[in-house]
């Protein structure tokens, strides 16, 4: 039976309804709180002392620097400024033009990479996964070239849920002195998300 009743949803990972107590604390700023956080007026003040005490909220989370939170319209926004501006970075400074993935990743991530490789001829390599999606750190250190500027590997996949060895893989990186992104959203709220930990240096 197709009534609102009998329905079943089972893409909570994708979207979700949000959860009753965000709509209560998410009322003020509809109509209260609402204005420009760069407007000099009271009620751009408002929002700008708002905006700042949640961005002071994530980077408790994150244990991180508030000035380290970059607020995004959502992950895949997030992901993208995060490659393409560490990558067009590092080619303007003339470190390199190679990027390092898996081929296990979103299409924030790949579609992304793709796009730099066929359109302004970054390096792409993509490290294959085993049966259960695990990429091996010592597959990630091979693919690694000194012309390797990035390395981005998703912490949990948003379909078959596997969680990958970030803390070897960012140690990696750190030590051959290229920049570790992931894609983070599937994790947050269920892993801990430990930036220092993980030698993360760009997180969405």
């Amino acid at each position: 039976m197709n009534t609102p009743n009998h329905r079943i949803y089972l893409d909570h990972s994708a979207t979700t309804p949000v959860d009753p107590r965000v709509v209560e604390a998410m009322a003020p700023y509809w109509n209260e709180i609402f204005a420009n956080n760069e407007s000099a007026h009271t009620f751009g003040q408002a929002a700008a002392s708002a905006l700042e005490e949640a961005r002071q909220t994530v980077a408790d989370v994150l244990n991180c620097r508030p000035s380290e939170i970059v607020f995004t319209a959502s992950g895949t926004e997030a992901d993208n400024l995060a490659l393409r501006g560490a990558a067009w970075a590092a080619r303007q400074s003339g470190r390199g033009n190679h990027i390092v993935t898996t081929t296990i990743e979103h299409h924030a991530v790949g579609h992304t990479t793709d796009q730099l490789r066929d359109l302004f001829d970054f390096e792409v390599t993509r490290v294959p996964v085993d049966e259960r999606g695990r990429v091996s750190p010592d597959d990630v250190a091979a693919a690694i070239r000194p012309d390797t500027v990035l390395v981005s590997v998703m912490m949990a996949n948003n379909e078959i849920g596997t969680v990958q060895p970030m803390v070897k893989i960012g140690r990696i990186c750190r030590e051959r002195g290229v920049l570790f992104h992931t894609d983070a959203v599937q994790a947050a709220g269920r892993l801990p998300l430990e930036l220092d930990n993980m030698n993360v240096d760009l997180m969405a």
